[in-house]
């Protein structure tokens, strides 16, 4: 059972006949047939409990400690990932495969981590304001994985020692910071050509696919080359 989408295309790439059900949110790969059990913050525990899975895998940002628990109280194995930073996703990625699901390493993580070895940022790090909602903005504070993902493309964001890891920023605050680029991904929020660029004026954008800079799975082997392509098109 997985209540985190990263993971559960990790578990689908490699073993997919081990998933028992999955997030409404859980969009890829596209057609998994396994039960639907309600979103990251709202899942039907009692649903999930019924299924009787033998481990609910799961992620300390993504889902709520209280449902975490209500699993736990109904006798269920819960795996609970914490990936912060690349390196933590590579560690946490193994663990829920290897030790969680008893499964071989499989051949697309190390595809991943080989993808990440070679990356190195050319020239000067631009500073970035990375927005991740809107009404209100939000953006990328301390400590976040898409944080880390973007200074190894040569990316650092603004907001990088804010005591927050989301904080809301106003949007003239956002606009007076003299970025060099704004990165806007395609969720959570759904920023577009038309949805964002125009908030920030002057500013180069940069249309990123959430789910290369913000998922930890398969995904991660495209990331370096689908992101940098993104970065290196901002206009």
């Amino acid at each position: 059972m997985s209540l985190v989408p990263s993971l559960t295309e990790a578990v689908a790439a490699t073993a997919p006949e081990l998933l028992a059900g999955m997030t409404d949110w859980c969009t890829h790969p596209p057609g998994l047939a396994a039960e639907r059990i309600g979103g990251t913050k709202n899942p039907d525990t009692a649903r999930i409990a019924a299924l009787a899975p033998d481990l609910v895998i799961a992620n300390e940002e993504e889902n709520r400690p209280s449902d975490l628990a209500a699993l736990r109280a109904a006798g269920l194995e819960v795996l609970v990932t914490e990936v912060r930073t690349l390196d933590q996703a590579f560690t946490e990625l193994e663990r829920v495969l290897v030790r969680g699901c008893g499964l071989a390493r499989p051949g697309w993580l190390d595809a991943a981590e080989a993808a990440w070895a070679d990356v190195r940022a050319s020239g000067p790090a631009r500073q970035a304001v990375v927005p991740v909602w809107r009404r209100p903005w939000m953006v990328l504070g301390r400590d976040t994985f898409a944080g880390d993902v973007l200074a190894r493309l040569g990316v650092r964001h603004l907001y990088s020692a804010h005591p927050e890891r989301y904080p809301r920023i106003p949007i003239e605050e956002l606009t007076a910071r003299n970025a060099d680029l704004v990165v806007l991904p395609d969720e959570p929020y759904r920023f577009t050509a038309d949805d964002g660029p125009e908030a920030f004026p002057g500013i180069p954008a940069a249309l990123v696919s959430g789910r290369h800079l913000t998922w930890y799975g398969p995904s991660l082997a495209e990331a370096p080359a689908a992101l940098t392509a993104a970065l290196a098109a901002a206009c």
